[in-house]
C-alpha cells in the first residue's frame, strides 16, 4: 500500500518535464493514468492503476523535492536510470546498493528538467 494518495507540483517547462517522466517511470510500471487542460493550464496524472504523482503546468517550485519511486526488481531501477538519462535528465547517483540505508537499497537517481531529485528504489534481495 502506497503511503501516500497523491502528490503533485508545477513544472517550468511542461512539454519537457512530461516526456521526462513518460520516460523515465515507464521501467517501474508507471504510466500515464489520466491528462487533461484546466483554466490556464494543463495537469498529467502518472500511476500504476490510478493517478497518485501529478506534474501540472505553472512556475516550477523554488525549491527543491525528493520524491522516490518505488520499483519491482532492480532491473527496473537500471531501465529507470537510463530512460531518466535519454529523456534529459542528469546523473544524481547510478544504480546500486545504498549499504547507508540498508542491505537490500538498490537505488538510482535522476535530477529532473526542473532540478527535482527523482529516485527509483527497490528493497528486493537479488
Amino acid at each position: 500500500m502506497s503511503i501516500f494518495d497523491h502528490m503533485g507540483y508545477a513544472v517550468g517547462d511542461f512539454a519537457k518535464s512530461a516526456a521526462f517522466y513518460d520516460a523515465a517511470l515507464g521501467p517501474l510500471g508507471i504510466k500515464r493514468a489520466a491528462a487533461f487542460e484546466y483554466p490556464g493550464g494543463q495537469i498529467i496524472g502518472y500511476g500504476a492503476e490510478r493517478p497518485e504523482f501529478w506534474v501540472n503546468s505553472g512556475e516550477a517550485l523554488r525549491d527543491r523535492i525528493h520524491i522516490a519511486f518505488a520499483a519491482p526488481t532492480r532491473a527496473a531501477v537500471d531501465a529507470f536510470h537510463k530512460a531518466g538519462l535519454a529523456a534529459g535528465g542528469s546523473d544524481n547517483g547510478g544504480p546500486g546498493i545504498r549499504e547507508q540505508y540498508s542491505s537490500n537499497y538498490y537505488a538510482a537517481f535522476v535530477i529532473d528538467p526542473d532540478g527535482h531529485n527523482i529516485e527509483a528504489v527497490c528493497h528486493a534481495a537479488e
